[in-house]
């Protein structure tokens, strides 16, 4: 699927203007037809992945004066059935986690141990092969590391195996952290498996959580393995603090 500039701004949550000042300097994947800007969803998703931290406190953006998804100090309050489309997507990390789980105790040390061990437990659950899932997720894997900086990690396969119009999001905590491939070097300690539906929601889930991860106190409470409970109710205060960008240039 082909995105336009109003989609790619509106999944990181930034302005238009912001997405034409990245594409005049070069700094995000785009091509041109019959004049007009157009991404694709594998480049975009890849950019996001690889972007080298530049700041101190680890934003992934490539620019210094906006960041992301940014929180304010009180938290708001989540009406699920009357939000709207805005409330919707900014309360998508939240319902992912909601659909999913949060796995501990896991006895795996390596990469694809860990992934085979938590599709054992979810296959079912997301009505999926074991096997046929497996291999996705270690071909995504092959593609390019699916890790973030700080000890996050993102498994996810590039097909979109989600049938119906929701996203499902596993985070699993490594008994001991385990390298992942990311750029800094740091092995990951809280790995969210990303089950989206389309291209949009995937990238807009993937962006939360490349800004989520660049939080120091969010680090620092993911290390303590919150029950899932508690990473929702987390969540859903970060996510109450989401403010969307204006999209017009």
């Amino acid at each position: 699927m082909d995105l336009k500039i109003k989609d790619v701004a509106e999944l990181l949550n930034v302005s238009e203007t912001t997405i034409r000042r990245w594409l005049a300097e070069g700094k995000i994947p785009a091509y041109r037809i019959h004049h007009q800007y157009r991404f694709s969803r594998m480049e975009i998703e890849d950019w996001v992945m690889s972007c080298r931290l530049k700041q101190a406190k680890g934003n992934f953006l490539p620019v210094e004066e906006e960041q992301i998804y940014p929180i304010k100090e009180e938290s708001g309050s989540l009406d699920e059935e009357s939000a709207s489309s805005t409330g919707q997507q900014q309360f998508s990390l939240f319902r992912a986690i909601h659909r999913g789980d949060v796995l501990g105790h896991t006895s795996s040390t390596t990469k694809e141990g860990i992934i085979k061990e938590t599709v054992s437990v979810i296959a079912s659950r997301l009505g999926l092969d074991a096997a046929v899932l497996t291999d996705l997720l270690l071909d995504r894997e092959k593609l390019m590391p699916t890790a973030l900086n700080n000890g996050i990690a993102v498994p996810h396969t590039r097909e979109f195996l989600i049938k119906r119009p929701f996203d499902v999001m596993v985070v699993v905590y490594p008994n001991e952290p385990i390298d992942w491939g990311a750029l800094d070097g740091k092995p990951a300690h809280t790995l969210f498996f990303l089950f989206a539906s389309d291209d949009k929601r995937h990238l807009h889930l993937l962006a939360k959580i490349a800004h989520l991860s660049s939080d120091e106190e969010t680090l620092k409470y993911l290390q303590s393995k919150p029950s899932k409970q508690e990473l929702l109710e987390y969540v859903k205060d970060w996510e109450a603090g989401i403010k969307p960008k204006a999209t017009v240039s």
